[in-house]
């Protein structure tokens, strides 16, 4: 069983998102078997949530050991993990905080697998956040496209502007908006896809997925700014876009760390007309 109280008004939903991945992963069978309960009664159905609610989760032994992240480096003062895809970043800082005083640094979406950085005392998150906004990191993707690239190797500029309405972004060659430069580099071609390396010059929303998705060049799985009956023929349901590696240039305390590359183990693959 697990336990959490809420801190403020929310839907049950979102609450399960961002505090406990595993409950995340199997909460419509939650819901379906009643074994969700706010404030001590059952639940069959999402809900409004409301500060100082109590929930709990009773997770079977195969539900709970469902892996959402692991950690590949950790030290006194920061852990790099790699997360899962379909686990929202809140819910990793939500079970690294169980373990020790952890710091928000930076996000992924939801279905982008990878590297992340958290902080683990206020010294290394000021570091950090610096490094982030100081453009001190160099982020590194893999991203799976459809088509064959136009150029093997390209740094792209582009404006775009938020739409909060819908919660995406456009882009656009007209300078309105945050400009935007990403760069990518072709590492495979196979049967009308690209498996390409993408650095991020600058790290806005959606910025991978909707600049490639402007070129002409959507990521495969990618439901929000993709091809969807293209990703229902090869079963894929979450963008294959992977955050492969954090590179980091921090100063003061965390010196020791610059230069340090903090590196995914996993690699993606183009699919197959049979996949």
């Amino acid at each position: 069983m697990k336990t959490y109280t809420v801190k403020e008004e929310n839907t049950l939903k979102k609450f399960t998102d961002d505090v406990c991945a595993q409950a995340s992963f199997a909460f419509r069978t939650l819901l379906k078997g009643r074994n969700i309960r706010v404030n001590g009664e059952r639940v069959n159905r999402d809900m409004t949530l409301k500060k100082g609610d109590e929930v709990q989760y009773f997770l079977t032994p195969a539900q709970a050991k469902k892996s959402a992240f692991s950690v590949i480096y950790e030290d006194e003062n920061v852990v790099a993990i790699d997360k899962e895809s379909g686990v929202n970043s809140e819910a990793v800082f939500s079970a690294l905080c169980e373990a020790h005083a952890t710091y928000f640094i930076h996000r992924l979406d939801r279905n982008t697998e990878g590297v992340m950085i958290f902080a683990k005392t206020a010294a290394a998150e000021e570091e950090l956040l610096s490094c982030f906004r100081d453009k001190r990191t160099e982020k590194v993707y893999h991203a799976v496209v459809f088509g064959q690239m136009e150029k093997r190797h390209s740094v792209e500029e582009a404006y775009l502007v938020k739409d909060g309405e819908t919660a995406t972004v456009h882009i656009s060659r007209e300078p309105r908006g945050e400009k935007i430069v990403t760069e990518y580099e072709v590492l495979k071609e196979r049967e009308g896809f690209s498996l390409l390396k993408v650095v991020l010059h600058t790290g806005k929303t959606h910025q991978i997925r909707a600049h490639l998705a402007c070129l002409g060049h959507p990521v495969l799985g990618d439901e929000k700014y993709g091809d969807s009956e293209k990703n229902r023929r090869f079963h894929c349901r979450r963008q294959r876009l992977l955050s492969k590696s954090l590179t980091i240039f921090p100063v003061g305390s965390l010196q020791y760390l610059s230069g340090k590359s903090f590196v995914s183990p996993k690699n993606l693959t183009i699919p197959t007309e049979n996949a």
